[in-house]
């Protein structure tokens, strides 16, 4: 029986064990929360469940009958709580999983070595935060954070708050605010009228393939006019101000290269802000997996989603950010492929072309123009982990004859903190793009937290490994 190991257990990832369960395969699904569904149908916890959890939720009826079917098939098992820290090769260079079990701050987490015939990797993306002065204050959250706390935990980050960044994301954060009781001041995107334009509008015709979305939009508005909740077009967060706690922002009129127009900047007070300019895929797996990526930095597939590397499958956002649709197509893809099938159904491909098209106009509307680097003054950070400003990355980019982005990071630290560039890296790269030695910043031999007793119970673990036996195997119910 083919055994396909899928690395993430959101939409693609579910979508892909479903598929890969289909051909017949086992399924090893793995993810680090302690609850399937990912960001996208993250929920509150099985022993104190909503009535009404679906108020949150699109998609979930679909959610909970994947989650079921996965979870009363013998043929798949679920590792929740589990972090894979590093993907290696083994002596005779398959690729292996290593991996830890258990919560993440708790004792005793239980080391595995997986390895499978074919891997899915659908690892999914964080959300992609600019900086600005101010940043750094308590009450200025992530988008993608204040919707996971009012989805898993029923919590409003503050009283009065408000939304921006850029992108479709920003409706369906402020939606789950207004559910929590939070007043969302307003929602400020990025974007004006004119780039909105030629994003959504050209060939509208093929925009019928997603006709459901007009839904799910006519719902956001709705919940936008019932909240009373102004939306702004060519319009951010420029700058947050307060002592201990954010108490206002500064909104500002953009142009078309995201710059601030002079004199258009106004003062609101607020308790909280959430802001997301985008995302940014996780692909420090990927990386170390071997596989190439696009010059955007996502995984370079075929139209089986089979990476270039052989037998290792990429879903979801890594691919592309385009979307639970996109996620949910391109999962049943590449569980199938990983499963053993060859020609993809003409149907299932036209799905996915659909979604790539919904991709790109995402990208076209709401992608990051460069004006927004006049947001920052030399005292804005940038590295929160090592508190490096803007200032400080300048004068180091200046004082770089080669390779740029190491000289920086040797000389600031910028990127080497807990996060490892996760959350500053694609800045840094902006901020010093026009010097020499951009490099790639998500190359990430530890890919997760591990403590040392962990890393030495599995260097133990994989020295006395049968040679040709997997841990999967070897745990199997069906050995």
């Amino acid at each position: 029986m083919t055994h396909v190991l899928i690395l993430g257990a959101g939409p693609a990832g579910l979508a892909a064990a479903r598929a890969a369960r289909s051909r017949g395969a086992r399924v090893t699904l793995v993810d680090s929360a302690d609850a399937v569904g990912g960001q996208y149908w993250r929920h509150l916890p099985e022993q104190r469940a909503g009535a009404n959890e679906e108020s949150l939720h699109h998609g979930w009826d679909r959610f909970t009958a994947l989650r079921q079917e996965l979870e009363a098939d013998g043929d798949v098992r679920l590792m929740h709580s589990t972090s894979v820290w590093a993907i290696d090769r083994d002596g005779e260079g398959a690729l292996r999983v290593h991996a830890t079990e258990g919560p993440a701050d708790g004792p005793g987490r239980e080391p595995h070595t997986l390895s499978a015939d074919a891997i899915v990797l659908a690892t999914g993306a964080h959300d992609r935060t600019l900086p600005f002065p101010g940043w750094t204050l308590p009450g200025v959250f992530t988008a993608g954070a204040a919707q996971a706390l009012a989805k898993s935990e029923r919590i409003a980050v503050g009283r009065n708050v408000v939304v921006a960044g850029a992108g479709p994301f920003l409706f369906p954060v402020a939606a789950s605010l207004s559910q929590v009781g939070a007043n969302v001041v307003g929602v400020f995107e990025a974007a004006r009228g004119g780039s909105m334009a030629k994003g959504w509008l050209p060939r509208p015709w093929s925009l019928l393939r997603a006709s459901h979305k007009a839904g799910e939009l006519v719902q956001y508005v709705s919940n936008h006019v019932r909240n009373r909740i102004p939306y702004t077009l060519g319009s951010a967060v420029i700058a947050a101000h307060g002592t201990a706690h954010v108490a206002a922002v500064t909104i500002a009129d953009l142009d078309t290269n995201w710059a601030p127009i002079p004199g258009s900047e106004r003062r609101i007070a607020v308790d909280a802000v959430c802001v997301s300019h985008g995302f940014t895929p996780r692909v420090e797996l990927a990386v170390a997996a071997g596989c190439e990526l696009t010059s955007e930095r996502f995984v370079v597939t075929d139209e089986r989603l089979e990476s270039t590397v052989p037998g290792v499958f990429a879903a979801g956002e890594i691919t592309g950010i385009g979307g639970v649709d996109a996620s949910l197509v391109e999962g049943e893809i590449a569980g199938l492929a990983a499963a053993g099938l060859t020609a993809i159904p003409t149907k299932l491909r036209r799905r996915h072309r659909a979604t790539t098209d919904f991709a790109r106009r995402i990208e076209a509307a709401h992608g990051i123009r460069s004006g927004w680097t006049s947001w920052l003054t030399d005292a804005t950070v940038v590295c929160r982990c090592e508190s490096v400003t803007a200032g400080a990355i300048d004068a180091a980019t200046a004082a770089s004859e080669q390779d740029a982005l190491r000289s920086v990071k040797l000389t600031t630290r910028a990127g080497l903190g807990v996060c490892q560039a996760r959350i500053c890296g694609r800045t840094l790269e902006q901020l010093i793009g026009t010097h020499p030695g951009g490099g790639i910043v998500d190359n990430r031999p530890i890919a997760s937290p591990i403590r040392l007793g962990e890393l030495a119970a599995a260097s133990t673990l994989s020295r006395t490994e049968h040679e040709n036996t997997t841990l999967i195997e070897k745990e199997s119910p069906h050995e």
